[in-house]
């Protein structure tokens, strides 16, 4: 596995905020899926703006929690984030 077992359980029990249908139904399936999609785990949300900026998002004037509340932004039980691209 290439992410913490906390982090698929997020990705896992929240995936219905980014997808319609499950995409991932273990922890297995999660790791492969966020492998695939090349998820990235950030360390706070000024890393999450700089990600988002890197790969053409307009962020000027979205607060920190307009951040956190992007579909594809998973906040993770240490206070991460992992980024997975739909």
């Amino acid at each position: 596995m290439n992410y913490k077992k906390e982090y698929l359980e997020t990705f896992l029990k929240n995936q219905g905020q980014l997808f319609d249908e499950p995409v991932a139904e273990t922890l297995e399936e999660a790791d492969e899926f966020l492998d695939e999609c090349m998820a990235v785990v950030l360390n706070n949300v000024k890393e999450v703006k700089s990600y988002f900026e890197e790969n053409g998002m307009d962020t000027a004037g979205m607060s920190a929690a307009e951040l956190k509340e992007e579909a594809e932004v998973f906040e993770l039980p240490d206070g991460k984030f992992l980024i997975v691209e739909g």
